[in-house]
Order: structure tokens, then C-alpha cells, then sequence
């Protein structure tokens, strides 16, 4: 089975895509010598045939039948792994322990969550320019936010057009899946002077969108190499303490009800990211919040480690 991973790097001042094969990262373009490979982008528009080219690639580097040189890893600048995708789409309320959590620091009741009530995922979006940076990138906390908080997030990374689709058939258009922290300034959530009952009351581009907003990474394993997408640990540390700590089989709607629900509303293309939610443990639920210098570590089972810090 193959174990390589897609990612992007920085040579030059210029972002390539690069495979990951052991401890090594060579150049995507280079190894298959196709143009259109030149960046993730460019790969994931052409994932069915791109993934083959990758696999018969690792196959010949473990044969010993390729001479291509590449880098280690340890001497690779890392970048966003998606540079830049089109859309970015973020479950909302989405882990049975964290709406548990949510409700208690709402002084609210745990009523049943929206599944149980008969209702669709939900979900926001994020901007993807401004919010998309990379492994051990510094977020700059905006001067107006004094409450910025953490939420560890699987991601899945569309791999082909998909629309109407069925849950049966839904992780068949997922290309992989990567790590991302949707970083929330939770002092934003609410404008104060609007009533709580219109619609205009929460502010969720002061909330979800500002520079930085997103860190993503450090690669793309694709969809083959994960056994269970609903079954995987998921931990986040700020300074090394362990603050969340959970499983993706917490999910309210899992990875395939999101796509089919998404597709139904909007067509999904490859490169399209799905952010599926965040378990409990986020800052909000203890008042503890992000301040420059801390040190942010996600690790998801069969994907790595995510590490970025504040400034």
C-alpha cells in the first residue's frame, strides 16, 4: 500500500508540489514530468490520474528504479499544503463533547444536537487567501481581539467535481485529508448593539476571518491511505498542556453527510477544503485564551503534526 504524502514547499521564493516519500520530498513535476503537476492545485485537478503517477513513483523509489534526487524533509520549508483552494467550508457545532461543552459555558441545557432534531449540517465559511498559512507560520492576533481561541479540525480535501451526491458514495470524491486549526477570535462573535434576535447578531467574518486565520498542514495523505476517517484520535496542546483530546467517532455528521449535504447546495471542486468540526477542549470552555509567544501542536491519528505559534 502506498505511504506517500502531497504537500507544497518553498524554493526560491516559489511554491511546488512536492510528494513526501520516507524522509524525502521530491518535486512532483519533476518526477512525472507533467507541467500541469507543477502545484497541488494543479494535481488535485487531475487526482485520478495524478494519484497513479505518485504511487508508480513511490513504487520505483523503493525498487531502487529512480535516480531523481530530492530534499529531506528536515531541510524542506513547508507551506499550506492547498495553495490556494477555492472554497473553505467549517462545520459548525459539529462534536457531541464540544456542543456538551458550548452549552455549559451558555448556562444552556445539552438539548439534542441538530441531527437529532431532524436538521442538515451546518456550516460557515472562511476566507482563503487572507486565512490559509502553513506549518510553523507565526498568526499575528489582530489588536482587536482579546479572546483568540483554538480548534483542532480534520480536513477533507476535495478531489473531484461533486454535486448531489450520495452519503453512500461521498468520501469516493475525497482526494485526502490534512490538519487545520480554525483559529476564533471569540470577542468578535456578537455585535453588542444588535439585537440578539436578528439575524445580524453574530459577526462571523470578525470571528473566523482575519490574517492567519487558518493554519493547514503539513501534508495531504490521500483518502486510500486512511483506514477509517470516523475513527481517528485527534489532540491539541498549547505550550505542551494537552487541551484537546478527542475522536473524529464523536462526529455529529460524519465527513460523507457533509459532503452530500454541501453538494446538494453548491458544486464542490477538487481543492475544495471541508473543515469537520472541532471537539471540546477549545479556549472558550475554560476562559483561557491564545496570547503571543504560545505554541499550538495538533496531531491527528495517520496524518502528523500541525505546529504553528502566536504573535
Amino acid at each position: 500500500m502506498s505511504t506517500y504524502k502531497l504537500l507544497s514547499y518553498q524554493i526560491n521564493k516559489e511554491a511546488r508540489a512536492g510528494v513526501l516519500v520516507g524522509d524525502t520530498v521530491y518535486d512532483v513535476q519533476k518526477v512525472t514530468a507533467t507541467a500541469a503537476y507543477a502545484t497541488v492545485m494543479g494535481i488535485l485537478a487531475h487526482w485520478a490520474q495524478a494519484k497513479k503517477a505518485l504511487a508508480e513513483f513511490e513504487r520505483k523509489i523503493s525498487t531502487g528504479k529512480s535516480r531523481i534526487q530530492g530534499t529531506p524533509l528536515k531541510k524542506t520549508k513547508l507551506l499550506s499544503p492547498v495553495l490556494y483552494p477555492g472554497d473553505m467550508y467549517c462545520a459548525g457545532a459539529n462534536y457531541t463533547d464540544h456542543m456538551q461543552e458550548m452549552a455549559r459555558v451558555m448556562n444552556q441545557p445539552p438539548g439534542p444536537n441538530m441531527k437529532e432534531m431532524g436538521e442538515k449540517p451546518w456550516h460557515f465559511m472562511k476566507s482563503t487567501r487572507a486565512s490559509i498559512v502553513g506549518p510553523g507560520a507565526k498568526v499575528k492576533i489582530p489588536p482587536y481581539s482579546k479572546a483568540m481561541d483554538w480548534e483542532i479540525e480534520l480536513v477533507a480535501v476535495i478531489g473531484k467535481v461533486a454535486k448531489n451526491v450520495s452519503v453512500e458514495k461521498a468520501l469516493s470524491y475525497v482526494a485526502g485529508y490534512t490538519i487545520a486549526d480554525d483559529l476564533s477570535a471569540r470577542d468578535m462573535m456578537k455585535r453588542p448593539k444588535i439585537p440578539q434576535s436578528a439575524p445580524f447578531h453574530i459577526d462571523w467574518i470578525g470571528q473566523k476571518c482575519f490574517d492567519g486565520a487558518c493554519p493547514v498542514g503539513p501534508w495531504i495523505v490521500p483518502s486510500e491511505q486512511i483506514k477509517n476517517p470516523h475513527n481517528l484520535g485527534l489532540k491539541l496542546w498549547v505550550n505542551d498542556v494537552l487541551m484537546q483530546d478527542s475522536n473524529t467517532s464523536k462526529l455529529i455528521f460524519d465527513t460523507a453527510e457533509q459532503i452530500a449535504a454541501l453538494s446538494e447546495r453548491v458544486t464542490l471542486y477538487p481543492g475544495d477544503l471541508i473543515l469537520t468540526g472541532t471537539p471540546a477542549g477549545v479556549g472558550m470552555g475554560r476562559q483561557l485564551f491564545l496570547k503571543p509567544g504560545d505554541v499550538v501542536k495538533m496531531w491527528i491519528e495517520e496524518i502528523g503534526e500541525l505546529t504553528h505559534s502566536m504573535a
